[in-house]
């Protein structure tokens, strides 16, 4: 039976350190399959991916998924698994057909999003190890501005709740120092 652990976060409250920990600690420095679903668009975002890789243990297997995260949970047998992170997961399934700058309303894809969420959490639910999965937390801040933002907000809100509802643990990250909100 697997054990699953949300770490939630806002931007730089330390969620990626600390889950790195985490997975560390709970494979006793041994093998950890990291899954890495963010994208590099632009120079600003290789820079924020080449500095995550910097951040991980040489020893630790990485693979780069922005979509098919269930088949590759159905496909690992790692003890330990971390993905980092449901955001960029909820966004590369709402926006599948383009990136924000160009999409129009018609092509996003929230509800396709949402049932990949489901989908991912129930492959992590039939892994027999631990799953340590990265969010960001995105309903602490301002009402975005734009149709778009209010989509993602909103359904990356109900992403993160269906994740934490079917976590086992989840960590709140406030300032670098985890909070346990579900244990």
């Amino acid at each position: 039976m697997s054990h699953i652990t949300l770490v939630i976060g806002g931007a730089r409250s330390g969620k990626s350190r600390h889950a790195q920990d985490l997975a560390e600690r709970r494979s006793g420095g041994g093998d950890v399959l990291y899954i890495a679903t963010a994208q590099a668009g632009d120079d600003e975002m290789r820079e924020r991916i080449a500095r995550h890789k910097e951040d991980r243990p040489d020893h630790w297997r990485t693979i780069e998924e922005p979509l098919e995260v269930s088949r590759v949970l159905n496909e690992t047998a790692a003890a330990v698994v971390l993905l980092d992170c449901l955001t960029f997961f909820v966004v590369n399934h709402m926006l599948k057909s383009g990136d924000a700058a160009t999409c129009e309303t018609e092509t996003w894809d929230g509800p396709g999003a949402e049932t990949a969420v489901i989908s991912l959490m129930e492959a992590a639910a039939a892994h027999k190890g631990d799953i340590i999965i990265v969010t960001n937390e995105v309903g602490f801040g301002l009402v975005p501005e734009t149709p778009l933002g209010r989509a993602f907000r909103d359904t990356a809100g109900r992403a993160n709740q269906t994740a934490a509802a079917q976590a086992d643990q989840v960590i709140l990250m406030v300032a670098g120092i985890p909070l346990q909100v579900k244990q």
